[in-house]
């Protein structure tokens, strides 16, 4: 979930992670600060909440987040203050991507049914880097089972879809365009 606001502000933090050569510790931060949003439905609430203060908000995320850089911790204080900080998990998944592109890596996103084995995921990156050209790739893995079983594959704009979901919608218009 990435809107204009939110990449202007990672671009912000990318700048500023660069300049004091941080770019990899603010990289593992945005991955702390988007993993334990996404992991706590009580910590969403509060950053969309009106009623909490601002500056509630600010000393909680400073408190969860106090071995961050002082970079990320700037974030959370520019977001409070430009009362912006509901953008924090869009800029933290904004700054990730941002960070992946400047350095080469590719994100292949797999979605499946059930979590992928071991040696499953080592076949989907060796073709995943056969498709791109890079040596550089990382998979990242979603559950979705309702699309019964088979895998989507997304890798930027390409997507490959082979899911039974999928075959089983495509035999239905089939059938429904037969008749």
């Amino acid at each position: 979930m990435s809107n204009r606001a939110a990449i202007r502000y990672a671009k912000a933090v990318l700048d500023q992670a660069n300049e004091a050569s941080l770019g990899s510790v603010v990289f593992g931060d945005m991955k702390s600060v988007q993993d334990t949003i996404a992991g706590s439905k009580e910590l969403r609430n509060v950053l969309a909440s009106p009623i909490i203060k601002g500056e509630d908000k600010q000393e909680a995320l400073i408190k969860i987040f106090e071995g961050n850089s002082e970079v990320t911790k700037g974030l959370i204080q520019i977001l409070t203050a430009n009362k912006r900080i509901n953008l924090l998990s869009g800029v933290a998944s904004s700054y990730i991507n941002l960070y992946n592109d400047a350095q080469g890596v590719k994100v292949a996103q797999v979605t499946t049914a059930v979590a992928l084995t071991p040696e499953l995921e080592a076949k989907v990156l060796a073709k995943v880097k056969e498709m791109t050209g890079s040596d550089q790739v990382t998979i990242d893995n979603k559950i979705d089972e309702s699309i019964i079983g088979g895998f989507i594959l997304r890798v930027g704009d390409l997507q490959y879809n082979a899911s039974i979901a999928n075959q089983l919608g495509n035999l239905k218009r089939e059938f429904t365009k037969s008749l």
